[in-house]
This record gives structure tokens, C-alpha cells and sequence, in this order.
């Protein structure tokens, strides 16, 4: 999750810099528009604060049409005392993938240049890039979500 989080964030500063600046920021809302460079960091800060370890990192993946990481965790301890013989010195490993989904739909005639009404799953979120500040970009999570998909 927290890979695919870091990708989100980052669509986030790439759609607030591309408002007004190149007419292209519709694309940003497809949310396939970032490179993920933070994303194994992510997952190793969360995999970390979980006495655990990333094992190669955050992999790229694409589920159902939709971008996210796929992450493989160790614990750095052991399972200890079970009533399982011989389980003592193993290491519990787990694996998760999550995806980035765009929230918002778009009008047809959406003009990148003009106001754009979006459709947030029923929220209503307006962007105007003549008079435009950063501030005005509702929280990530009304724009996009990320879901765990295996």
C-alpha cells in the first residue's frame, strides 16, 4: 500500500504542476502518470516500522487496467516457540500488490484551458487552471484510490 500511496502523492505534484503549464493535465487524471521513483522507499519505511524487510523492492504491475506496486516482505524475526515442530527459525513471508484507480469522470468536452467540473465518485471537484492555485486540489484520495488487488 504504501508504494502505490508514494505513486499517488506523486500524481498529485505532477497534476499541480501541470495545471495551466502545458494544457496536458487532463492526462494526469487517468492516473497512470508517475514513475514510482519513491515506491520501494515507501514500502521499506512501512516494511521497516514493521520490523520487516522488502524483498526487491516495489515491482510495477498493472491489474484490471489500473498501475500499482507489487511488494514481497520478510519478518527480521522468527516465528519462535509453535506447536509446530521444526517452524522455530523460519521467517513469516508475505506478499501484497495494490493499484492506483482514478476516482474522477470527465466531460466529454472537457477544455484543459477553460473550468473542468470532475465527477469524484459524487464529489464535486472543480479546477480552473486560469486562476489556479495548489491549495485548490482537494485531498489525493478524492482524485484517486488505492486498493489492495491481491
Amino acid at each position: 500500500m504504501a508504494a502505490a500511496q508514494d505513486a499517488r502523492d506523486e500524481l498529485m505534484e505532477g497534476l499541480g504542476a501541470a495545471i495551466g503549464a502545458d494544457g496536458n493535465w487532463l492526462d494526469w487524471l487517468d492516473g497512470d502518470q508517475f514513475e514510482g521513483v519513491g515506491a520501494t522507499a515507501a514500502a521499506q519505511q512501512l516494511a521497516g516500522e514493521n520490523d520487516s524487510t522488502v524483498q526487491g523492492g516495489a515491482q510495477p504491475t498493472t491489474i484490471g487496467g489500473f498501475p500499482g506496486f507489487r511488494v514481497a516482505i520478510e519478518t527480521n524475526y522468527t516465528v519462535g516457540d509453535s506447536i509446530i515442530p521444526g517452524t522455530e527459525t523460519q521467517h513469516a513471508n508475505a506478499h501484497a500488490t495494490a493499484v492506483i484507480e482514478p476516482r474522477c469522470d470527465l466531460p466529454v468536452d472537457a477544455d484543459p484551458t477553460k473550468l473542468v467540473t470532475l465527477d469524484c465518485d459524487g464529489e464535486v471537484v472543480n479546477i480552473d487552471p486560469e486562476d489556479f492555485d495548489l491549495d485548490d486540489l482537494p485531498d489525493a484520495s478524492v482524485l484517486f484510490s488505492v486498493q489492495l488487488a491481491e
